[in-house]
């Protein structure tokens, strides 16, 4: 029989090693109740408040001990940004014969996708329709087939032909195709002018009022990014105009689009468009630090977080400032505590670990893909990327959902972190667009330059919720409070699930640091030839 002594002692050792990390819920809650505080202005990217929060950010980085790993031995990596912000006075005109033309309202019939002085277009140009502008070789499909669209505005419709083959765009799921900034690509690499869009009632639930608080913030690119031409998010409401004498009207490629028979043709109108813009160029920064590896490893895995949000922009029930608590203050409070953690408790591992709070995420992941074009490290030196975007809130959790997982080895070694935290492997619940999800964070900037990647997610098992009240749960965040002004400190969070979040995080973050073998992209994954490639040219 074991003496009591013995038992005690026994009973310490399982509880350290189930809880060996020391995490501080009282410095999260600080660190987030500073981010997500009226005082920093909802974190816009180039705002004073964004700037504030990059301080801010530095600043408990450098109390941590990490090295900064920044520009010339500081934490900021400067990034140099354009701004541009559409004003009402711009014009857009659709012209119909030699005597008709409609002045189309910037905001309420239509918005800009891409701002700035290269979109002018002041002399009227013809369009042309080219269905959903889509070039699918691969589906032996082309949108532009005998289409002559040179220097001609390109008129196209959102989605992509309806399917219920998997082997035909993926079935009842969307491909890249769907994605605007597709749709751009190929209309300009057909020589197209200019491109617009219109939105497809028949794809989505047309809310247009929430496009308009959308496209009302400043659009900010790379400074270093190419120029745009005109492209046109067009309120499908008011794009009858542009078919007005042609062979088809918009009703009838409508109709086209439900019997999967759309076609492509010349239109009888020609437009222009002459901007009105408010422009500024400045610098933003990543905020970059590092905890050195045994022996100073020359290896190292990159742990990420996005710091800006939307900052101020058109009140709703009387408030303009989009906090953005959850997306993604709590989720820099989160990389803080496991950069002390980290530091703090003398974790070893094998690897280094740079803990990178992103810029410019909200803008379009300019912030993670500044970074890639100028690593701190070479990029082949960076074996992965961990992303957090949100973190568990609602209740502590009973899996986990890895967004990227079934890509490349990261998602195995998740799969064995989960189970040492008896957690279990979900996938993200249906209606929350799955297909593209890897898509919407920083961590398809890190794997377009090669590197394995993931995001880390609470599943939709609950330990104390439903299965369904969890979904509703979820649902009413994306629904009602995600990109709105009530994003704020005003959210019920469950610590117990941030602190069974960290747990989780800290154990990944060393497996996969003092893993072997590098994580590395499954077979038939395009990072994968990104990947070889940085490797052969040690970039």
């Amino acid at each position: 029989m074991l003496s009591r002594f013995l038992i005690l002692v026994l009973a310490i050792s399982i509880y350290a090693q189930e809880n060996p990390y020391s995490i501080s819920i009282d410095r999260i809650q600080r660190d987030l109740n500073f981010l997500g505080s009226d005082l920093f202005e909802g974190r816009g990217t180039g705002t004073t408040g964004g700037e504030l929060s990059a301080k801010y950010l530095a600043k408990e980085l450098d109390n941590a001990g990490l090295v900064p790993f920044g520009d010339n031995g500081t934490f900021y990596q400067y990034i140099p940004m354009h701004g541009t912000k559409s004003l009402p006075q711009s014009e857009l005109k659709v012209y119909i014969g030699n005597n008709e033309t409609i002045n189309l309202k910037w905001s309420e019939n239509y918005v800009l996708l891409k701002s700035g002085q290269q979109t002018f277009t002041p002399v009227p140009l013809p369009t042309v329709f080219a269905g959903y502008g889509i070039t699918a070789p691969e589906f032996d499909y082309n949108d532009y087939h005998e289409l002559d669209v040179q220097g001609k505005i390109v008129v196209i419709i959102e989605g992509e032909p309806i399917s219920t083959n998997r082997d035909y765009f993926n079935g009842e799921f969307p491909t890249i195709y769907s994605y605007t900034e597709s749709k751009l690509r190929i209309a300009y690499s057909n020589g197209a002018a200019g491109t617009i869009i219109i939105t497809n009632p028949y794809e989505r639930k047309i809310n247009w009022d929430n496009i308009k608080a959308d496209f009302s913030f400043e659009d900010i690119r790379l400074a270093y990014a190419a120029s745009s031409n005109l492209s046109v998010l067009l309120n499908h409401d008011f794009a009858g105009h542009l078919f007005k004498d042609s062979d088809y009207t918009l009703d009838e490629v409508f109709i086209m689009h439900g019997e999967q028979k759309i076609k492509s043709f010349p239109l009888k109108s020609r437009l222009s468009f002459k901007g009105s813009f408010n422009k500024r160029d400045f610098l933003s920064a990543n905020i970059i630090g590092l905890k050195r590896g045994r022996n100073k490893s020359d290896r190292y895995l990159i742990i990420s977080a996005h710091y800006d949000h939307l900052g101020i922009g058109p009140a709703v029930k009387g408030d303009s400032i989009y906090n953005g608590v959850m997306d993604n203050a709590i989720g820099c409070a989160a990389l803080l505590e496991l950069a002390r953690v980290f530091q703090e408790q003398n974790i070893e591992t094998d690897r280094s670990i740079i803990f990178a709070l992103v810029t410019g995420e909200e803008k379009g992941l300019l912030g993670s893909t500044y970074y890639t074009d100028h690593p701190s490290v070479p990029l082949y030196l960076t074996d992965g990327n961990i992303n957090i975007d949100g973190v568990p809130y609602i209740d502590q959790f009973k899996s986990i959902v890895g967004v990227g997982s079934d890509l490349s080895s990261l998602g195995e070694i998740l799969t064995e972190s989960a189970n040492k935290n008896n957690l279990f492997m979900s996938d993200i619940p249906h209606g929350f667009k799955s297909w593209e999800s890897f898509n919407r964070s920083d961590q398809i900037a890190f794997a377009k330059a090669g590197i394995p990647s993931i995001l880390v997610m609470e599943g939709p098992n609950s330990k104390n919720l439903t299965f369904e009240e969890t979904i509703e749960e979820l649902k009413y965040y994306n629904n009602s409070i995600y990109h709105t002004p009530f994003d704020d400190l005003n959210i019920k969070i469950n610590y117990d699930a941030v602190h069974q979040y960290l747990d989780l995080l800290i154990d990944y973050i060393i497996d996969v640091s003092n893993s072997d073998k590098s994580p590395v992209w499954k077979d038939k994954v395009g990072y994968k030839i990104e990947r070889l490639r940085t490797i052969a040219e040690k970039r």
